[in-house]
């Protein structure tokens, strides 16, 4: 927790106040049982009504001061966990976007999100209860012990026994719940990540019919977490017992020593029910600390695994360079690059030379895991070369700062990601303030055109979060055309027409091709006939490069290359121009 204590730097004074006022409204709590002896051993002993009635009205306004106290903690308490729970999750979220891919990969899209929610909100809970029952009760307790002994030192001895022995239950039950209440952060991870596979999966299990068997896993996953929370729930329930067995026991014997006591005149029958009072008092402040406790080790949990996230620090480290070199030769240049994913034994890239000059088309083909888009990925520099070097404007992509390299590059991604809102909002992520002219020309290019046209609301229509409400083929040619909005120097599209069928592909490539603007295009494809008149064409396997040429000289020099085309296309049909 102390890590994170940073994110209070801004609530330094709701941080005071509020435990503060928490002590404040303690201390008029311990006067109350004084006050309740003074009545009974005045005011009822002598039957004095207006000394009852006086007293029993300081009684009120000591009541009216503690829940002014109360109510103020509260309020500054709440000020700043709040404002602790906010910079958090900001400073959180900032963190884990400037992890890179392989952070991404490693640590897993459910956990973070489970780290970001769930344990943020338990943390931030954890300092609220903190600001307004750390300071307060451990001050009752010991309160209460100097109050007894300023009533009678050998009645005192019994709460110096039982205090240690409540100290110590309280210690022990946090001491072996804390590990178990990390591990049910853990399974709720599991249950994260389930729910997340099942939602975004769910017309694919529903087309297997594997409803049954993701529901008997997802019960299975939370029968664990229910067991867990059950487990450790059952021995943070031994507390309250406890506890309450020690303060029972300690209040019997006060009343018996307190009873022999009054019997020989050295103690007043208010003075021992002061001394039950401040043992009650105690009980009530340690059942709010040991739920405090609770909370704090559930928070403490819950803030180690996101110091964990905070202590991963990503691979890639931003360059300085805005801009590349303007007379460079080639736009893109693969030198000798290798590439590896973490934890992976084997190169998914290896010796990767290539040089492309600006305005080119280089069409990637090869089979399933060859390693097309782990290729173009390095482009941008979502991943970083483990040998070897990428070259954008003849610089190397590690000296340009992420922005400046990626506001050069229209990036269309396998997968067709939209996102809720209305069909110009998507297109505008590209250029913020792009026309509906210049979204107009994007849609025609990626021949998008004519369905938005077809939309009562045109750019207005709404479209669901991830495009639900699209077809495959619609969501890629969105995709595509925001993309182009931006005019970027270099378009990547990495199998994003294998939605479209092959009279709407090819009208999308020729309409790439006669752009004004000379963009560089790289187009990963398991088609041959979308790549077959690129400029240059990269036949990868196994993640090495075994052809580099035209669609003519492959023929010719690459086997690979040609089995590709023949299982395709028929042998007239790979050999016309």
């Amino acid at each position: 927790m102390k890590n994170l204590a940073k994110y209070l730097d801004g609530y330094v004074k709701e941080s005071i106040i509020g435990p503060l006022f928490k002590l404040l409204e303690a201390c008029f709590e311990l006067i109350v049982p004084l006050v309740m002896a003074n009545i009974i051993d005045v005011g009822i002993a002598n039957k004095d009504t207006n000394h009852i009635l006086k007293l029993g009205g300081v009684l009120i306004l000591l009541g009216v001061l503690g829940l002014a106290c109360s109510l103020t903690a509260q309020y500054f308490a709440a000020r700043a966990s709040m404002g602790f729970g906010t910079a958090l999750r900001k400073d959180l979220y900032a963190h884990i976007n400037g992890l890179s891919y392989t952070e991404l990969d490693t640590i897993g899209t459910s956990t973070l999100i489970t780290r970001i929610t769930s344990d943020a909100n338990q943390v931030q809970t954890c300092v609220n209860l903190v600001l307004r029952l750390f300071s307060r009760s451990p001050f009752i307790v010991i309160g209460a012990l100097i109050m007894a002994f300023t009533i009678d030192a050998k009645m005192g001895v019994i709460f110096v026994i039982a205090i240690p022995l409540l100290a110590l239950v309280i210690y022990g039950i946090m001491i072996i719940t804390m590990p178990i209440y990390k591990r049910v952060q853990g399974v709720l991870d599991q249950v994260s990540l389930i729910t997340r596979n099942n939602l975004v999966g769910a017309r694919v299990i529903r087309a297997f019919s594997r409803q049954k068997d993701e529901i008997a896993e997802f019960k299975e996953t939370s029968t664990e977490l229910r067991d867990t929370q059950t487990f450790v729930g059952r021995i943070s329930a031994l507390l309250n017992p406890f506890t309450y067995i020690i303060v029972n026991f300690a209040i019997v014997a006060i009343i018996w020593q307190g009873g022999r006591q009054v019997n020989i005149g050295r103690l007043q029958q208010g003075e021992v029910i002061a001394l039950v009072s401040y043992m009650t008092q105690i009980l009530i402040a340690l059942i709010a600390l040991s739920n405090l406790i609770v909370n704090v080790t559930k928070g403490t949990a819950s803030a180690s695994r996101i110091n964990d996230v905070f202590a991963v620090q990503t691979s890639m480290m931003e360059g300085t360079r805005t801009t590349g070199n303007p007379e460079s030769e080639y736009k893109v240049e693969f030198d000798h690059a290798s590439f590896a994913y973490a934890h992976a034994r084997l190169d998914s890239l290896s010796d990767i030379s290539l040089k492309v000059k600006a305005g080119q088309t280089v069409g990637i083909i090869g089979g399933t895991g060859d390693g097309k888009t782990t290729l173009v990925n390095m482009i941008p520099r979502f991943y970083d070369v483990r040998e070897g070097a990428v070259f954008v404007d003849g610089k190397n992509v590690r000296e340009y700062m992420y922005e400046a390299l990626r506001n050069k590059i229209g990036m269309v991604p396998q997968r067709a990601v939209l996102f809720k809102g209305t069909i110009r909002d998507n297109m505008r992520w590209a250029k913020k303030d792009a026309t509906d002219e210049e979204i107009y020309r994007a849609l025609e290019i990626a021949q998008a055109k004519e369905f938005v046209d077809q939309k009562p609301e045109g750019l207005d229509t709404k479209i669901m979060q991830g495009g639900q409400n699209l077809s495959g083929g619609q969501r890629q040619r969105l995709t595509i055309a925001r993309a182009l909005v931006g005019s970027p120097e270099l378009l990547i599209l990495d199998d994003s027409a294998s939605a479209l069928d092959f009279a709407t592909d090819a009208k999308l490539r020729k309409a790439i091709s006669t752009m004004s603007e000379a963009v560089t295009v790289f187009i990963v494809s398991q088609r041959a006939t979308s790549i077959k008149h690129a400029d240059q064409i990269v036949v990868l396997e196994e993640g090495k490069m075994v052809g580099l040429g035209t669609h003519e000289e492959l023929l010719k020099t690459c086997e690979e290359y040609r089995e590709i085309c023949l299982s395709q296309l028929s042998k007239e049909e790979v050999e016309a121009r």
